[in-house]
């Protein structure tokens, strides 16, 4: 994982000596933002119009955080709107990379060969980690964003007038409640899995990830008492927590020694992480392929062979219990 410094690339890890053996993560820089009229939002950032073939999206398959637009994307049937191109799994000296020979979908919109390239085109001084995702404005020839939460957000909402779909999975009624459920799985799951894999202190790493089973445990109490994170329906909330569950199992128990538990090991989270996954268009977003190669090839510094494991077998088909539950899958305004 490398950094821009005034538009030059820097092949350079997590600092991690300089926070005590802590893993900081450093916030999305890039955070203009798509209104249906192109108006700025309440909160004031600058805005463009939704647009048909405006934009384009670019992820990783294995990213969590890349992961959660390709659902919102998919489940807002975004997809003849917003094209979309995954880099390759594999992330070394040169970063996120556009090489087709390694499983990448290549660039057709500017044709790059790294990821990088895109922020220096936005900005030829960028300075700071180049990240996936980033939605491209092919009109202004710019990252727009590349905060996912933003783009979730986005694309729950923006273009609804141009497909009609008006599935809300932000609904203001609820929105204190995702809120503090997001806050709270953020800090301690989503991140949590990285602080605790990150970590080059033992104390550290002891803390994250008892902070980290600490929170699974509440949301599998929570589960135990309604269908979904938010209640009845099936929230951003929900998606959020989804593409960390999924990569659970078959990453971060293993390679983040995230390893007090499984996901299979609680009864409410592994039925909930199946019926997400068998929702329909979910599971094609999910790519273990991506995933496993990732991870366990591009951190040298914590997997140095970087041999793939083979399993685990997840079994991700297999009838799940939450239809017993009261809600539905996602809420109509």
């Amino acid at each position: 994982m490398g950094l821009l410094i005034n538009g030059e690339w820097h092949d350079q890890w997590y600092d991690t000596k300089k926070h005590g053996g802590e893993f900081v993560r450093e916030s999305a820089k890039l955070r203009d933002w798509v209104t249906a009229d192109g108006q700025p939002t309440p909160q004031g950032q600058e805005a463009v119009p939704a647009e048909a073939d405006r934009f384009h999206l670019y992820v990783s398959l294995a990213c969590p955080w890349a992961h959660r637009t390709l659902i919102m994307r998919k489940l807002k049937g975004l997809e003849p709107l917003i094209g979309a191109s995954h880099v390759s799994p594999l992330m070394l000296d040169q970063g996120w990379t556009y090489h087709v020979d390694e499983g990448s979908s290549g660039d057709p919109v500017n044709g790059v060969e790294y990821h990088r390239q895109l922020y220096t085109l936005t900005n030829p001084n960028y300075t700071g980690r180049v990240t996936v995702p980033a939605l491209w404005d092919k009109q202004d020839n710019r990252i727009i964003n590349n905060e996912s939460a933003d783009l979730v957000r986005i694309f729950n909402d923006a273009f609804d007038e141009i497909t009609g779909n008006r599935l809300d999975f932000y609904p203001e009624e609820l929105r204190e409640t995702i809120d503090a459920v997001n806050a709270d799985v953020y800090d301690h799951i989503n991140n949590g899995v990285y602080k605790a894999g990150f970590a080059t202190e033992q104390a550290v790493y002891d803390k994250h990830v008892t902070a980290l089973f600490e929170a699974l445990d509440r949301m599998e109490a929570r589960l135990g008492e309604q269908r979904y994170l938010a209640g009845e329906w099936l929230t951003e909330a929900d998606i959020r927590l989804f593409t960390t569950l999924i990569r659970f199992d078959a990453v971060y128990h293993g390679h983040f020694k995230c390893n007090l538990r499984r996901i299979e090991d609680y009864p409410n989270l592994s039925n909930y992480l199946r019926e997400l996954y068998q929702w329909p268009g979910v599971k094609e977003t999910v790519n273990f392929d991506h995933i496993k190669r990732h991870y366990y090839y591009s951190h040298a510094n914590i997997n140095p062979t970087r041999i793939v494991p083979k399993g685990p077998i997840l079994a991700l088909e297999r009838d799940h219990n939450r239809n017993r539950l009261p809600g539905q899958w996602i809420y109509r305004a």
